[in-house]
């Protein structure tokens, strides 16, 4: 069988890619071979649009299968079930820079699929992946204006790293991922730990470079292999419809109804000029079918001229002008933490549990470095945040993209599990929404974790910056802290968060073909101000410190190590020992491999006896030493103590007391608890204790 394979050396790894030798059925096909990982990756349209939709119709598949690391899959089915949240986030990774690059009234359906088939942990398949998708569809027949490349970016001992493999992400301070076109940056997306604006800038500009190695290398390919693209059914507002709109409703009425700062307000006004303009035109059906995307059209129009032209924003603030910001913490009794943060009609409250490490979540995937999460963050997204009416169906693709944002933007400035043993759950509700609610659960996340007196580093904030462009590079205007609106008719949502010394995460997407240098400057420029206004007029003068203590209803956690040859006296056989403390002191003990254990509970004295006796059960027993015990069995010739689960002694009859004891049974009962002194072992080599030999407490 007869095939097309291209290679190039990328990031010291060879990048090959074997064109017709498998899926010969889609409209195209990519085998991607990056050193030992193979992905395939393949672009399908349908033969006819969608009917009844006004969006373009794409999904992107990324499929991890366990065999690619020699594993079973978990569960009983022992077979891959729903996308795991890596795997959905990598979709949308691939899907944001990719879909501004089809034609805006496409309406067949597309697929992209990635079936991870081979991992070699030095070359993550995200990268081949996201290439693959890239360079199928310019390769098929479907209308697209790519190629685009992808590239990501680490930064290890202040040096920069082209595509790191998972063990070099993980000693990483940047975990960077940049998509560009031949001549502009199209996606960005980043968690880093504080890396300053200019070094950041420096990183997304080092991948750019590597990008437009990749496209040309991919343009060889194209031009060998490349199909004509298909002829598809247009979408476009018929003239006749815009022009008779625009006539009914002039500009000046539209701008009318779209300048204010109140959500619904603007949305009933526009729905006044859709009613008003179908009784005008009560028989012309095809006025009546097309209306929603000729308005749509036309104040779109409207807000674009506003705000480049006039300098206007629809609800009259300045160009870098925040809308009103409140903060609040403990707004939510009995939990952990709570904090909620409101930014004009954006509301997001935050709500913080913490547990114990055995709590985290534990991760199946094709990464061999992580195992568990210890922080997670999650983001809901409810319909009524909007004024909408819909069923509750879980997290969908958007809202586990916006947790994840913020979690990579918080990890940076977590403590330790050295410093805080414990698993941490943040979930930010959105109460209401209208732009930017990812940057709002950053901050309310950060005040939340604080108030539950987890002792972050630094707070964090993030802030959103919109765009608008004209028909030119240098034709543009960035808007600080955009609202809905603004997001929906703009060019650009590029988000930002970090503390005051630098950057902890990003996410650009953008809806046009690209950003010049300028624009990426300027609007990261312009996060950084918002941001430290945010910090310091806002978040912290509502708290500017974690609390010295966790909240009365958090479970309180006592770590303590211990040789881990001794981790099995401490459980028992069966754990029988483990399962007597957990019973006799009301806590949760969790023993680590290398011999840490936590003691979670809610009464700090039983936690207190629960590390004594785990001392006790731990420590080989010594001539002099003073012990507490519990008498659990009565002989003839003495008695026997048990001092902590599985550790016993026993006491002759004649150390029982200084007097003549003739019966046990005349001093001593079952469950007495008695102090006495180690004797050291007697001639058959057992240790011997005594009451009577034991110096008073002092």
């Amino acid at each position: 069988m007869s095939y097309k394979t291209y290679s190039m050396e990328l990031g010291g790894r060879t990048l090959r890619i074997d064109i017709d030798r498998v899926g010969k059925q889609a409209n195209g096909c990519c085998l991607m071979h990056y050193g030992d990982t193979v992905v395939l990756s393949t672009a399908t349209a349908s033969a006819e649009p969608r009917e009844g939709i006004d969006f373009f119709p794409l999904s992107v598949d990324y499929e991890e299968k366990m065999y690619a690391v020699g594993k079973m899959p978990g569960g009983f089915n022992k077979r891959e079930g729903k996308a795991s949240e890596h795997a959905i986030l990598t979709c949308r990774v691939i899907d944001r820079p990719m879909r501004p690059l089809f034609p805006k009234d496409y309406r067949n359906d597309v697929t992209l699929s990635n079936l991870i088939l081979s991992v070699d942990e030095t070359c993550d398949p995200e990268i081949p992946a996201m290439l693959g998708s890239a360079l199928a569809t310019s390769i098929s027949d479907i209308p697209f204006d790519g190629p685009c490349a992808m590239t990501q970016l680490g930064l290890i001992d202040g040096k920069f790293v082209v595509n790191p493999g998972y063990k070099e992400k993980e000693a990483s301070d940047l975990q960077l991922t940049v998509a560009s076109t031949r001549t502009k940056v199209i996606m960005i997306e980043a968690g880093a730990n504080e890396i300053p604006e200019e070094k950041m800038i420096e990183a997304i500009y080092e991948c750019d470079k590597v990008n437009k190695e990749i496209i040309a290398f991919f343009d060889t390919i194209i031009a060998e292999c490349g199909k004509p693209k298909h002829e598809y059914r247009h979408f476009d507002v018929a003239p006749d419809l815009f022009e008779t709109l625009k006539a009914f409703c002039p500009s000046d009425k539209m701008e009318e109804a779209v300048f204010t700062d109140d959500k619904q307000v603007r949305e009933a006004n526009i729905a006044a000029i859709k009613k008003e303009f179908l009784e005008a035109y009560p028989d012309n059906d095809e006025f009546a079918a097309h209306i929603d995307e000729a308005l749509y059209q036309y104040e779109k129009k409207t807000v674009r001229k506003m705000i480049l032209k006039d300098k206007k924003r629809p609800d009259g603030r300045a160009i870098t002008e925040i809308r009103p910001l409140s903060a609040e913490v403990d707004i939510i009794p009995r939990v952990h933490g709570s904090a909620m943060f409101t930014r004009g009609q954006t509301q997001i409250c935050d709500i913080v549990t913490l547990a114990m490490l055995s709590e985290a979540q534990k991760i199946e995937g094709l990464n061999p470095y992580i195992e568990k999460k210890r922080y997670l963050h999650q983001y809901n997204f409810p319909a009524y945040s909007v004024g909408e009416t819909k069923p509750a169906r879980g997290p969908g693709r958007r809202e586990i993209g916006h947790g994840a944002l913020a979690e990579r933007a918080l990890i940076p400035v977590l403590p330790s599990e050295e410093e805080f043993p414990y698993a941490i759950r943040a979930v930010s509700e959105t109460f209401e929404s209208n732009g930017s609610t990812s940057q709002a659960s950053v901050c309310a996340s950060s005040m939340a974790l604080m108030a539950a007196g987890v002792p972050i580093k630094k707070p964090v904030a993030g802030i959103s910056c919109g765009l608008v462009t004209g028909e030119t590079d240098d034709d543009y205007i960035v808007l600080t802290d955009i609202q809905g609106l603004e997001d929906f008719f703009g060019d650009m949502d590029f988000k930002v968060a970090g503390t005051h010394d630098g950057i902890t995460a990003i996410q650009m997407d953008i809806k046009i073909h690209g950003l010049t240098r300028a624009i990426v400057e300027e609007a990261i420029a312009r996060a950084k101000m918002a941001r430290e206004y945010i910090l310091t007029e806002v978040m912290e003068k509502c708290i500017s410190a974690p609390r010295p203590e966790i909240s009365p209803y958090a479970p309180k956690i006592i770590q303590i190590k211990i040789d881990p040859e001794k981790i099995g006296d401490v459980v028992g056989q069966r754990g029988k020992n483990i399962n007597a403390l957990i019973d006799e002191y009301g806590v949760q003990i969790d023993i680590e491999e290398d011999g840490s254990v936590s003691i979670c509970g809610t009464d700090m004295e039983k936690m207190q006896q629960t590390v004594e006796a785990i001392r006790i059960i731990t420590t080989e027993l010594e001539e002099g030493m003073i012990l507490t015990g519990k008498v659990v069995s009565i002989k003839e010739f003495g008695c026997f103590l048990e001092f902590a689960p599985g550790k016993e002694g026993m006491v002759h009859i004649s150390k029982i007391a200084k007097s003549r004891v003739n019966k046990v049974e005349d001093v001593l009962s079952l469950g007495d608890v008695v102090r006495v002194i180690c004797l050291g072992k007697d001639k058959m080599g057992r240790l011997s204790f005594s009451i009577k030999d034991c110096p008073p407490e002092k």
